[in-house]
């Protein structure tokens, strides 16, 4: 099997306050390409489309550009910075640290639900 898709044909896109997320589908994952503006925070920006206090929502990702702040809801916390690859479990909130955009490569299985009312 070879299969290829382009992110320029997303099969999602939608826009959050201080963000945006396009979706491919791809045999069986998802690959999430997220554009977070300066002031993006998942507890402000989509928390209320969520309905959750936290993101839950497992992601592996890579950080293109930019830079990101996570707090898991046990109380770890990491800063992100282009070039890092993370593992993330549910139950977190992240925001942008500074002010430049932060492009977050996400390789996930349900990409296609993120951002959406439950």
């Amino acid at each position: 099997m070879l299969t290829v898709r382009s992110i320029n044909e997303a099969d999602e896109s939608r826009d959050m306050p201080h963000g945006h997320l396009d979706v491919v589908s791809l045999e069986g994952i998802d690959f999430g390409v997220a554009r977070f503006e300066p002031g993006w925070q998942w507890s402000q920006d989509v928390g209320p489309v969520a309905g959750t206090a936290s993101c839950q929502f497992h992601h592996n990702g890579y950080v293109a550009q930019g830079r990101l702040h996570i707090r898991m809801d046990d109380g770890q916390e990491k800063d992100l910075s282009a070039g890092d690859f993370f593992v993330c479990d549910p139950g977190h909130d992240a925001w942008v640290l500074g002010d430049e955009t932060a492009i977050v490569f996400d390789f996930g299985g349900n990409m296609h639900e993120y951002a959406k009312p439950r």
